[in-house]
């Protein structure tokens, strides 16, 4: 190839990096975006439209669990503890930890019961045993309850499912913990 190619290639390939920029300031001034004074779409939670964050909404208060407990089904809880928890808990006395602790002896028993799990340090933290209302809570959202977990579940919403299922973790034990009054 002599060279009078090789200039004709290089000015080929200059005048199209040419021609693209100028094409590229063109059209920034033709389309110019407009910044919104406020959001057309109002996401629940989301930021308002001045760039200041929202605040975070109130978590709502959890009904108490000692009437939904006294209605409450360890079948139906065992059911949804399959679906919902098998995947990473064992429920038999003496299991062995899987993703999670084995959950056998749970309500009632410490916070980090399983000898030997590595529990986060926001459940270590946690002081006493499991209680039904703290269960609730854990249950509902496990994040709020401890701040810092490595349970990544999202929750139950229902109040009558987490009834369930604290029936049926409640009656895996040799003594279970009396229900709490009404």
């Amino acid at each position: 190839m002599d060279s009078m190619e090789g200039t004709k290639a290089l000015a080929a390939v200059l005048v199209a990096g040419i021609a693209f920029m100028v094409s590229t300031v063109i059209a920034d001034n033709l389309v110019a975006p407009r910044q919104l004074k406020e959001s057309v779409l109002k996401i629940e939670g989301a930021p308002s439209g001045g760039g200041a964050a929202a605040a975070p909404a109130a978590e709502a208060k959890l009904a108490p669990i000692g009437p939904l407990l006294a209605s409450a089904n360890a079948a139906a809880g065992g059911a949804d503890t399959k679906k919902l928890c098998a995947s990473c808990h064992t429920f038999n006395e003496g299991g062995k930890a899987a993703v999670g602790p084995n959950l056998y002896g749970v309500v009632g028993g410490p916070h980090a019961h399983m000898e030997g799990f590595g529990y986060s340090a926001a459940l270590k933290g946690k002081s006493g045993n499991w209680t039904f209302d703290e269960l609730n809570e854990w249950l509902h959202k496990p994040s709020a309850f401890a701040p810092g977990t490595k349970m990544t579940f999202a929750g139950i919403g229902s109040d009558k499912q987490r009834a369930d299922v604290i029936a049926y973790l409640r009656s895996l034990s040799a003594t279970p913990v009396p229900l709490p009054a009404p």
